[in-house]
Order: structure tokens, then C-alpha cells, then sequence
């Protein structure tokens, strides 16, 4: 059997196995924590924790109603009920496979490719996805600093770190714009990026000759271009999907502020909105499943800098993950599997 039927016969088995791997990796890495967090439970108003069942719902509504608006908008009608599945899905992959964001990507590339969405749309759709999220939450980011100024709470160390968020993210959003916005600048670029895979690629698989086919990526390139002036064609209609981009973030920060509720800590909402930018940022370069251990470090650091004792903030963080976790990644995992043992539908069939 040659390399490529083997892979091909058995990659399912390999994804699970390694799936397995992950999970285990994270309960490891987080069982000091998970028991911290139970041991406070008794100062705790339980009842509250339940109020991040609602909240983690419209959040995913909210990424469902965000993808839906995208594909409509370049021509492709997909089911509310399929996509909000897949949401489940990809939050899972993101949350157990540390890797940036490129997990999710080829995930979701992979959920939803059929004969109407290639793989070019699917990326794409996503990347812009996240752009649209990374923008709207300058509106949260503003908020905040009007909420930390009216109590008095605004330090160097805070504006700072407002202003470096928000500096990063319109900047990368405008070098994205400015790359996919022209044929030869995407071609370039993304042809640049190839080329250097293949030489990182063959210095570890020496028989390799062309791991990435250039050509075919050039295609793939093209069709991204083309769907992106499709997008961009008529901004109005991302006002849409921008607004529910928003939904996404606030329910995020409304999920961490009604832990501290819980924990009996009226807290001001514009320190969240600091510590939670800061640590998922953070996060998406962590080597570690969830970013356990700098997720929880840099809010209580945040926090701090915004006058919350580190004190509270551990806990509540912690308490926020565990119960966060509890009620995503279960699910998840389970809609995983049984896309895996289904034969790999996408969500449009």
C-alpha cells in the first residue's frame, strides 16, 4: 500500500487518535486549576454560572448569523441550522488543536468544500469573518476606555495597551485589504509564502519534490481575489455580518463579567473588555490547548493594572474557563465526531 492510500484509508483513525492525545494534554494541563475552581464553588452564586448558558447561545447564534450573511452575499444560501453545528464544531478544533487559528481554517475549509464552495470561498469567508470580529471589537475597546475614564481607573499601562490593540488590528486588517485587493499583489505575496513552505517542507521530507503545487495554489489565489470583489463590491452588505460580529464579542465579555458577578465582584466592565482583548491575542500563539496558563497570567495582569486585585481575578478567570469549557467543548467534541464518522458531509448536503 503506498503512503498516499494509507493516509487516505486511515486518516480518520489518525484524527481521532490524536484528538484523544489533545484532550488528555488539556485536562492535564488544566487539573490544578480545574480543582482550584471547585474548591471555591461554596463562595460562589452558582445560580449565576448558569446565566453563561444563554449568553454562550447567542454567541453562537451570532457566528451563525455572521457566516450566513457571507455566504449569501457570494451567492451561497446555507442552512441556519447546519452552519450553527459547524460553529460548535470549529470552536471545538480551535479550542483542542493550538496552532494560531490555522486549525480552524482547514477545518472549516475541509467541513464545508462541495462542488458550490471551494476552498478558496470557505477560507475566505472565515478569514473575513474573523476581520469583521477583530474590527467590531475596536467598538468594545472605545467602550471600555470611556468606562475606565468616568471611574477614574485609566492608567499608562492600560491606554497603552488599547492603543496597541487597536493600532494592530487596523493595520493588519488595511495590509490584508491592501494584498487580497489586487491580483499580482495576492499572487505575489501568497506565491512568496508558498515558495518558502515548499524549501521548510523539503528540508524536513527530502524525497518531496514540490509539496505545494505552485500552480494550483496560483488558481487558488485567483478564485480568492475574485471572491473577495465580490465582498467588497458593495460594503453596505457587510454591515450585516459586521454588527453580528460585535454580538460575538460582547457576549464573550458579558460571559467573563457575569463570572465575576458570581464571585460577588461588580468589577468595571472596561477592565474586562482590557484583559480579555490582551489574553486572547495572546492566546492565539500559545503553544498550549485553550492558551492555558497565559490566558489566565495575562487577564489577572490586566486586571491589575485597573486596580482589581489579582486576588479576584484568578479565581473568577479560572472559574470562567473551567465552566466556559464545560459547556462548549463536550459538545463540540461529539458534533466533531460524528461529522468524522458520517463520511465528512459538508454542511450544504
Amino acid at each position: 500500500m503506498s503512503e498516499q492510500a494509507f493516509w487516505q484509508k486511515y486518516w480518520k483513525l489518525v484524527l481521532n487518535l490524536v484528538t484523544i492525545l489533545a484532550l488528555v494534554g488539556l485536562v492535564w494541563g488544566t487539573h490544578k486549576q480545574v480543582a482550584d475552581s471547585f474548591a471555591n464553588l461554596a463562595h460562589v452564586h452558582g445560580w449565576l454560572l448558569l446565566t453563561l448558558l444563554p449568553i454562550e447561545l447567542l454567541n453562537y447564534h451570532a457566528q451563525t448569523k455572521l457566516y450566513q450573511g457571507m455566504f449569501k452575499i457570494v451567492g451561497n444560501d446555507l442552512p441556519y441550522k447546519k452552519l450553527f453545528r459547524a460553529s460548535l464544531e470549529l470552536n471545538f478544533v480551535n479550542h483542542v488543536f493550538p496552532s494560531g487559528g490555522a486549525a480552524g481554517i482547514s477545518y472549516f475549509t475541509l467541513r464545508l468544500r462541495s462542488a458550490e464552495i471551494t476552498g478558496a470561498k470557505a477560507t475566505l469567508i472565515h478569514v473575513m469573518k474573523l476581520a469583521l470580529t477583530f474590527l467590531s471589537f475596536e467598538i468594545l475597546i472605545l467602550f471600555g476606555m470611556v468606562s475606565l475614564a468616568v471611574m477614574g481607573h485609566v492608567s499608562n499601562i492600560t491606554v497603552m495597551v488599547a492603543t496597541s490593540i487597536s493600532t494592530l488590528l487596523l493595520v493588519c486588517t488595511m495590509l490584508f485589504a491592501y494584498v487580497v485587493g489586487s491580483k499580482q499583489r495576492i499572487n505575489s505575496f501568497f506565491g512568496a509564502v508558498t515558495r518558502g513552505l515548499n524549501r521548510l517542507i523539503r528540508l524536513v521530507f527530502r524525497k518531496v519534490d514540490e509539496p505545494i503545487n505552485i500552480e494550483k495554489a496560483r488558481t487558488v489565489f485567483d478564485e480568492f481575489h475574485e471572491n473577495y470583489q465580490v465582498l467588497r463590491k458593495d460594503l453596505r452588505r457587510l454591515n450585516g455580518p459586521f454588527w453580528w460580529g460585535l454580538v460575538c464579542n460582547a457576549t464573550e465579555v458579558a460571559a467573563v463579567y457575569m463570572v465575576y458577578v458570581a464571585f460577588g465582584h461588580a468589577v468595571n466592565v472596561g477592565a474586562v473588555i482590557m484583559s480579555y482583548a490582551v489574553a486572547n491575542f495572546a492566546g492565539l500563539v500559545s503553544v498550549l490547548p485553550g492558551g492555558v496558563g497565559i490566558y489566565e497570567a495575562l487577564m489577572t495582569a490586566v486586571m491589575a493594572t485597573a486596580g482589581v486585585s489579582p486576588g479576584i481575578t484568578l479565581p473568577v478567570v479560572v472559574m470562567y474557563r473551567v465552566v466556559n469549557t464545560l459547556i462548549q467543548v463536550p459538545v463540540g467534541y461529539v458534533l466533531y465526531h460524528m461529522y468524522l464518522r458520517g463520511g465528512g458531509k459538508p454542511v450544504n448536503e
